[in-house]
């Protein structure tokens, strides 16, 4: 009921984990893909990267801020860790970063040589400068990273989106016509928080990502507003909701506004290591009580 397949892509569910949470160890990566759809490592990039000091991620009433700051092995490092992973069963799809397009080309190869069966580009971290979010604010920037990443790979290219912008459609449009086989929204929402006795920011590098319950309208309208615009352009690419997924009833609103798959990442500081499938339990349930006999038939629903 929950089998699914996104860009050639099987899966036993729409369950995908989420970039930057229990990923960048592949053992770790290897023991929730028995659970989950598919997997999406820490994001990587050129270089061994240390990222910002503490504190870097800070639990918080509604949600989680973290600046974390891209820490990562470098992909020079991190073959045997995509090979771990895949011993889990579902498919992995390897995230980069690069502070130039032509990183991105170089990076996405480096991950199909490894096994990757797929490569998300992280357009969209909100507290790294000169990464992320600088790089794909723009249609134009997110274009040229795809393209760079299309011109070195066979694997799917999935761009990820940041909430950060007037208008992701826009952003989600120019990822399809540079050949994009899917867009990911969203990463999450820059933030920060203050200490009043302190008198200063509390996170070290002062400002961060804001993901959690909280997000979750958010994400949500702007996967709803991504699909009609998929629609009205004929872009049959799948649209990956993630933010704020922490219920079976977020993932059925998140198909509903759009999403073909979706992303879960800080539910496991909520739920625990059992998360997805306590999701996927939650999702099939409401199918057999509603008369569905697929997850696919309730994607776009809410537009009709």
């Amino acid at each position: 009921m929950l089998n699914t397949e996104i860009s050639g892509l099987r899966m036993k569910n729409p369950l995908i984990l989420a970039s930057g949470i229990l990923d960048e160890v592949g053992s770790t990566m290897s023991e929730i893909g028995k659970q989950a759809g598919a997997l999406v490592t820490k994001s990587i990039g050129m270089e061994p990267r240390e990222g910002y000091g503490n504190p870097a991620v800070i639990p918080m009433e509604h949600g989680i801020l973290n600046a974390v700051g891209l820490a990562n092995p470098g992909i020079d490092e991190f073959g045997e860790e995509i090979a771990e992973a895949k011993k889990g069963g579902a498919p992995v799809i390897g995230s980069v970063f690069s502070d130039d397009y032509e990183g991105f080309g170089y990076l996405a190869g480096r991950m199909e040589d490894y096994g990757a069966d797929a490569v998300e580009l992280n357009l969209s971290c909100p507290h790294a400068k000169g990464y992320g979010l600088e790089v794909g604010s723009s249609p134009e920037g997110v274009k040229k990273a795809v393209e760079s990443a299309l011109s070195s790979v066979k694997i799917p290219i999935f761009a990820k989106l940041t909430p950060n912008t007037h208008d992701i459609s826009a952003l989600a449009l120019a990822a399809h016509e540079a050949g994009a086989s899917g867009v990911v929204a969203i990463n999450t929402v820059k933030g920060m928080a203050i200490n009043i006795d302190a008198g200063m920011p509390v996170l070290a590098n002062k400002v961060g990502g804001y993901s959690g319950p909280a997000i979750k309208p958010i994400g949500l309208r702007l996967v709803y507003e991504i699909y009609p615009a998929f629609e009205r352009e004929g872009a049959r690419i799948p649209i990956i909701g993630v933010g704020g997924i922490t219920t079976g009833t977020d993932a059925i609103e998140y198909m509903m506004a759009g999403a073909s798959a979706l992303q879960v990442g800080s539910a496991f500081h909520y739920r625990g290591k059992d998360t997805m499938k306590l999701i996927a339990e939650e999702m099939e349930a409401f199918l057999k009580e509603k008369g569905y006999g697929s997850i696919k038939e309730v994607v776009g629903l809410a537009h009709l």
